[in-house]
């Protein structure tokens, strides 16, 4: 139990640096959130957590294994993530100003939200990387599976806890106030984000 409760704390503190490190996830959320209002931005936040799942689920298998060793396959996972956030930041530049803030409160844009932070976080090539990390050496490979599903739930609970504070936090009165006359600026500004970090990282496997 002991040795349980030692990796554990060690995979929380690890998950949660990473969680908290601004990235693609943080960027959806907070446009989300600013431009769409709360619902949209929780609903985006739990896309990601469900994201997770994804990637839980073949580290466990030991599919993570085989798609880092092959070359061929983690490249076009990585061109995949890269033309999917160029997309997205493209989108966002075209952002025009608005005399009012949106609110959709419907099923189908809360959907469309929820699976756009599926796919966000689903495509991430650092989120890959990330269990990969997790599951060879944070994790024993003698750990039961019960005990890995039950890491696995955590990570899967806190970050939509987390990107959920985000949301709510982004999509207040006072700071989405602050982006009724501006929020198209600040729209262009997270997609130019987005658009960096597609661009950087389709740089890099070019390279």
């Amino acid at each position: 139990m002991t040795a349980f409760i030692t990796e554990f704390s060690a995979l929380a503190l690890v998950h949660a640096l990473a969680m908290m490190s601004p990235g693609p996830d943080f960027a959806i959320v907070v446009k989300q959130s600013v431009s769409q209002g709360r619902t949209m931005g929780i609903a985006t936040a739990w896309g990601i957590a469900a994201g997770l799942c994804l990637h839980l689920s073949y580290s466990l298998l030991g599919i993570g294994f085989i798609v880092a060793k092959s070359p061929a396959t983690f490249f076009c996972l990585k061109v995949a993530a890269s033309l999917y956030l160029i997309w997205i930041g493209a989108q966002a530049l075209r952002a025009r100003p608005s005399t009012e803030l949106v609110e959709e409160h419907s099923r189908t844009n809360q959907k469309n939200s929820f699976l756009q932070g599926v796919l966000t976080n689903a495509i991430n090539p650092k989120v890959t990387l990330f269990f990969l990390a997790l599951f060879s050496v944070v994790i024993d490979p003698t750990t039961p599976i019960l005990v890995q599903l039950l890491y696995g739930a955590w990570i899967v609970l806190v970050t939509g806890l987390w990107f959920s504070g985000v949301a709510c936090l982004f999509s207040t009165a006072k700071v989405r106030g602050l982006f009724q006359r501006l929020g198209h600026w600040f729209e262009r500004i997270m997609g130019g984000v987005l658009l960096l970090l597609g661009i950087r990282l389709l740089a890099a496997e070019v390279d």
